[in-house]
């Protein structure tokens, strides 16, 4: 059984009105001057929806005062409690594991980059953005190894686009291009799309729109898998 008690120190009622109160329109200053709006339905919707619950509601109100709501319900313990304490302890070891990683953003649509750069700053992770699959070769190449920590890479971009950009990322002679997790973001989401992302050397697909737990839970998983062998699809 659960109680909840909400007091106020409004304007109150009169006793007299109290058994009124539930009834549908019902109003203790129904004249045309009343300072406070409201078509009297609240407090009866209020009670239809605690009755359907089982449980009851009783109030107490002193005119000038304040009044005090009594709701009285039986709930049933959650079956998802367990389950939600693992999703929160997952997400926590994802947050941890993503704070202060620094992620290469290949995308050609200036306000999808932003959205996604702003999802990324919420975990606390850095990110750069690549306008095109050729810049995000050439900022890759040109880094030292190790300083980025996986590649969000856009299938479809100007000037060279993300299977290809991530065959020659693939291809390089440097001791993190083998290595490095590379996600794969693109409203297509058919199996065959999924399948030519994953030969072309990506870890993992994302599809469009992003949703920031898949992209946060993919992203930990894979920089937590240093060796970055493992090619996992998120949809």
């Amino acid at each position: 059984m659960m109680r909840f008690t909400m007091r106020d120190t409004g304007i109150g009622m009169d006793k007299e009105f109290i058994p009124k109160l539930f009834e549908a329109f019902s109003q203790e200053d129904a004249t045309a001057t009343n300072r406070y709006g409201g078509s009297g339905l609240g407090m009866a919707i209020t009670k239809n929806y605690v009755e359907m619950m089982g449980g009851e509601i009783h109030v107490e109100s002193e005119k000038g005062i304040g009044s005090v709501f009594t709701v009285t319900v039986s709930l049933k313990i959650s079956e998802r409690s367990a389950e939600a304490e693992k999703e929160a302890a997952g997400e926590q070891a994802a947050a941890q594991t993503l704070a202060g990683r620094r992620i290469l953003m290949a995308e050609d649509v200036e306000q999808n980059a932003e959205i996604l750069a702003d999802l990324l700053d919420l975990e606390d992770i850095l990110s750069e953005h690549a306008p095109n699959g050729a810049e995000a070769v050439r900022m890759f190449s040109e880094s030292a190894p190790g300083y980025y920590d996986a590649i969000l890479m856009d299938v479809r971009m100007p000037v060279m686009d993300g299977l290809n950009a991530t065959r020659e990322i693939r291809a390089l002679e440097r001791p993190d291009a083998r290595t490095i997790p590379i996600v794969a973001m693109t409203a297509n989401v058919f199996d065959e799309d999924v399948e030519r992302s994953l030969e072309a050397g990506m870890n993992a697909h994302l599809s469009k729109p992003v949703v920031p737990e898949k992209l946060y839970g993919t992203l930990a998983g894979l920089i937590r898998d240093s060796s970055g062998s493992g090619n996992k699809t998120a949809e």
